[in-house]
């Protein structure tokens, strides 16, 4: 199973956008990487700049979301859309995209979803409950 580091995840998104910008081949995850942080210009100050990447704090007292959170977050919706795990989350997705009237403003709202199940699942030891975090979409 793949297991990045925070610092070979940081790198990951500050090399796919050096690729972006100098007009590099990107490998497949790293398309879908770009074209999430193509949706995401206010990032690319932080991107631009591996050393600073890697020594930023994000914490909730700053005030500052983590922008490497955020896409990783995108990145994880948009597989489960393409396989459809948790059951149910690509049509619910979809429905959402309908309603909201973009994919990405839908993913928006299904991170809030997907960051409910993820601490539900860690404060109570449990497995995550894909279920309710399909439902949790559907009712948004």
């Amino acid at each position: 199973m793949f297991n990045p580091s925070q610092a070979d995840v940081r790198r990951f998104f500050c090399e796919v956008y050096r690729k972006h910008c100098a007009h590099e081949i990107l490998a497949p995850l790293e398309a879908i990487a770009r074209d999430w942080i193509v949706q995401h210009p206010e990032y690319a100050g932080i991107l631009s700049d591996v050393e600073a990447a890697l020594a930023a704090e994000y914490t909730v007292e700053s005030g500052q979301s983590n922008p490497f959170l955020h896409l990783s977050m995108h990145m994880s919706i948009a597989e489960q859309v393409s396989i459809d795990q948790p059951a149910g989350i690509r049509a619910a997705c979809q429905a959402l995209s309908l309603k909201r009237g973009s994919e990405h403003d839908a993913h928006h709202e299904i991170m809030e979803c997907l960051g409910q199940m993820v601490w539900t699942s860690q404060r109570n030891g449990t497995p995550p409950d894909g279920q309710a975090y399909v439902e949790c979409v559907r009712k948004r």
